[in-house]
């Protein structure tokens, strides 16, 4: 079967091996409960081994032998020996929890840890693989496990309890009993790998529908949009088909070990029977030939079956899953070896750090391209403003150009370098319009994206972005934030300080400064100007582009790229979309010739110096933030 990473997958013995490889430790840190589940089942062991020769004894030294009571006694230390079997149950069940549980826990936590990994660092299904594993595949571990544990200390002390009973009746009594036993294992063992194999691609289908379900139930509005119905239920049909194949196919092989069952649980009581009188003329007693009959019907017999049945029906399932989690999803084809991400040095002045070849993209094969064939290239310490009406790309151009979305047609490179997604939390940083503030204190939220960030960093940060004051009201760096108590703008300056500090060689602004006031604004951009790396700033005021070195105009796949005067003579968008941002009669504006004004433009524009109403009460002024929407048309 072939793996993810399109290679032929490693063999079922491979996946033993990987498998018993970490479950070492496992186990050897969990000795004392595998021992005093041993001790408990040692009563076990006394049952099976007084179940055969207490029948044996009562036949032989008692009935038979013409002594009735001593053959009732014997019967009843039969009897008696299966009450401390059934108060070990107890015992046994207590340590099985302190096996289970950790295996389980362990194997959410890899998953989970994998998934977040995948999110911040990787491309793929690894995500929705987790998804799987967390939900269904460590149930499926976790029951297994506890399944496979209980059937095989059972097998391991009735099986040594029966041998025992066996050998003290008659040694004769193996020559019989072992051969079926021998070779329905046998035939069991051969049914294993491709067994496993089954499983694994039972599972692999599994993961393949679960992703597949997954990007649906993202993408519905986009499929109806794009006219794709038909073409996603076939594709959902194959996915469902394949997995139903390999459901078949892991039951036909299940059919084939009836027959290692029937020779290891029905054979040896037939032979036993068969050999029977050559047992007797030999020295066998008919007591001890009814002790055997009772060892096989009562005791051999099911554990053999009941094993080959878990290590059948459960064993091999486990053991696939379990290399699933062990195994970690491949990197990239071109990626590196695994390892800590490189510090991202700063690029001369003028090195491109992005680069757009050709790129088109669109929300589904039919529907209009949103770019197309748009090629651009960001220098490094250069500020490039994005500026367009509602709907022309602009937050669209931003997931691309960081990575986030995959272009339809041509190639986006970062400093030279195709997009790898392991690059990316060292190469750039977008923050969107609604930041991300969690639990937790100001501290660790500040230094999100640079652990190692100091307190000296962070008073630097304040001093250049204006967050002074918002560190002022909130008391001090180890203060516990709650994130509904800090209005929109508020998270924005926590979110740029977040960034200041990881000063990434590519930094993406999607309208994250559309809750602050125009003077923070001003310093938060010309602070990031500042820096080494270069600034993309998706621009809802006319002054975030005339900040910029360049403006890039967006409307819809039609672009146009250069400075704020350029644009002024070339683009009637750009002098459209001046006009609209520009209050009528401002000091200090120019409007510029064939400029439109739109009526009631100086009143919207006058709500930027309104106080932040999503503030909490008692906040501190100058914050620099406002919770109105900016006077922008885009």
């Amino acid at each position: 079967m072939k793996g993810r990473g399109g290679g032929d997958r490693p063999p079922a013995r491979g996946a033993l091996r990987r498998v018993a490889r970490e479950a070492r430790p496992f186990l050897r840190a969990r000795t004392g409960v595998i021992l005093r589940l041993a001790g408990w089942s040692l009563l076990e062991f006394a049952q099976t081994f007084l179940s055969g020769y207490g029948v044996a004894r009562a036949l032989d030294d008692g009935f038979l032998a013409g002594r009735p009571s001593t053959g009732v006694l014997w019967l009843a230390v039969a009897a008696v020996a299966v009450l401390p079997a059934l108060l070990a149950a107890r015992g046994v069940f207590g340590g099985l929890a302190d096996l289970v549980e950790p295996l389980r826990d362990g194997l959410v936590r890899r998953a989970v840890a994998r998934a977040l990994t995948g999110a911040l660092g990787r491309a793929g299904d690894v995500s929705t693989r987790s998804l799987s594993q967390v939900t269904h595949q460590s149930e499926i571990a976790r029951d297994g496990w506890a399944g496979l544990v209980l059937t095989l200390r059972s097998f391991v002390f009735t099986a040594a309890g029966a041998v025992t009973g066996l050998l003290a009746l008659s040694p004769a009594l193996l020559l019989v009993v072992l051969p079926p036993l021998v070779l329905g294992a046998a035939l069991f063992l051969a049914t294993l790998p491709p067994m496993a194999a089954r499983q694994r691609a039972y599972l692999a289908a599994d993961e393949a529908y679960a992703a597949h379900a997954g990007s649906l139930a993202a993408s519905v509005r986009d499929i109806a949009a794009a006219g794709t119905a038909g073409r996603t239920v076939a594709e959902s049909r194959t996915l469902a088909d394949i997995q139903l194949a390999a459901s078949r196919s892991l039951a036909r092989w299940a059919a084939v070990r009836v027959l290692a069952l029937a020779v290891s649980g029905r054979f040896p009581p037939l032979l036993l029977l068969l050999a029977a009188p050559w047992l007797l003329r030999n020295g066998l007693t008919p007591g001890a030939l009814v002790g055997a009959l009772t060892y096989l019907t009562q005791a051999l017999a099911p554990a053999v079956q009941a094993l080959m049945t878990m290590l059948g029906t459960v064993g091999g399932r486990l053991v696939v899953v379990l290399d699933r989690f062990t195994d970690a999803p491949p990197p990239p084809a071109d990626d590196p070896p695994p390892g800590p991400a490189p510090a991202a040095a700063p690029s001369p002045r003028g090195t491109p750090v992005a680069e757009l070849h050709e790129v088109t993209f669109a929300y589904g094969p039919r529907a209009q391209p949103v770019l197309d064939r748009l090629s651009l290239t960001i220098g490094s310490g250069e500020h490039l403003a994005v500026v367009g009406p509602s709907g022309s790309g602009k937050s669209t151009l931003a997931a691309v150009l960081a990575g986030v979305e995959r272009p339809t047609g041509g190639a986006v490179r970062w400093r030279g370098r195709p997009v790898r997604p392991a690059d990316a939390t060292s190469v750039r940083v977008l923050l969107p319009q609604h930041a991300y503030v969690f639990s937790g204190s100001l501290r660790d939220n500040l230094r999100y994206l640079q652990p190692d960030a100091q307190d000296r960093d962070i008073a630097a940060m304040a001093e250049a972005l204006g967050l002074d004051p918002l560190l002022t009201r909130l008391g001090s760096l180890d203060a516990d934030l709650v994130p509904d108590r800090l209005s929109q703008g508020e998270r924005q300056l926590l979110a740029l300080g977040r960034a200041y500090l990881a000063a990434p060689p590519l930094l993406i602004l999607d309208e994250a400064t559309s809750r602050l006031d125009p003077a923070a604004e001003t310093r938060a951009e010309q602070a990031f100007a500042a820096l080494p790396g270069a600034l993309v700033v998706v621009a809802h005021r006319i002054d975030s582009a005339r900040r910029a070195e360049r403006v890039l105009v967006m409307d819809g796949p039609r672009t146009r790229c250069g400075t704020t005067g350029e644009l002024l003579r070339s683009s009637a968008l750009y002098r459209d979309l001046s006009g609209l941002w520009e209050p009528e009669g401002a000091p200090g504006t120019t409007q510029a010739p064939g400029t439109t004004q739109v009526p009631g433009a100086k009143q919207t524009a006058a709500t930027a110096e309104e106080p932040d109403a999503d503030a909490p009460p008692g906040r501190a002024e100058g914050t620099g933030v406002r919770s109105t929407p900016p006077p922008s048309p885009v």
